[in-house]
């Protein structure tokens, strides 16, 4: 499967590689325009400051995707939870290389002190739905009609997990 490691902003090319087919060609993401290299390095390096993104290289030293959390909201008692977002280059799906991000992810995320995963999935998508479930993510609702792209609304379905317990007051993410 290859070597899953922390990103860099030296990460950013290969991630919007990555990252663009999702955002021009589906409505999994519901960005219109694929973020330049320097805007996914501004993301990668703010992710890593505060929660942590991570990549998957294949046999060859090669990104072939990404997984990375960031904030759920902005607003103070929401600073424990956490959103996560997985990608795989186009044929990598169903090979282990999403749950094996999403699994380091979550130990990263845990050991700085966040609680809850928050996902959210542009519907229909089978293998994300199938994926988060395997993982250990439940369903918490569904926003209905909450996105246009490609000439038609798209319904999204959310998920969480716990990432850990341990007594309250809970200590401050790191």
């Amino acid at each position: 499967m290859g070597k899953i490691r922390d990103a860099s902003e030296l990460d950013a090319a290969a991630c919007a590689a990555v990252y663009a087919p999702y955002v021009r060609d589906t409505a999994i993401s519901f960005e219109t325009e694929p973020p330049t290299v320097e805007e996914m390095a501004a993301r990668i390096g703010a992710a890593v400051r505060s929660h942590a993104w991570l990549v998957l290289e294949d046999d060859d030293g090669r990104v072939v995707g990404y997984a990375y959390g960031g904030p759920m909201k902005v607003r103070a008692a929401y600073r424990w939870s956490c959103e996560v977002s997985v990608y795989l280059e186009s044929g990598r799906r169903r090979t282990g290389g999403g749950r094996a991000l999403y699994e380091a992810l979550f130990d990263r995320l845990t050991a700085r002190g966040y609680r809850t995963a928050i996902a959210g999935m542009t519907l229909p998508n089978a293998a994300s739905q199938g994926l988060h479930e395997a993982l250990g993510f439940e369903p918490v609702g569904t926003y209905r009609k909450i996105g246009w792209k490609h000439g038609a609304w798209h319904d999204v379905a959310w998920a969480q997990r716990e990432l850990a317990t341990a007594e309250d007051p809970p200590v401050e993410p790191r």
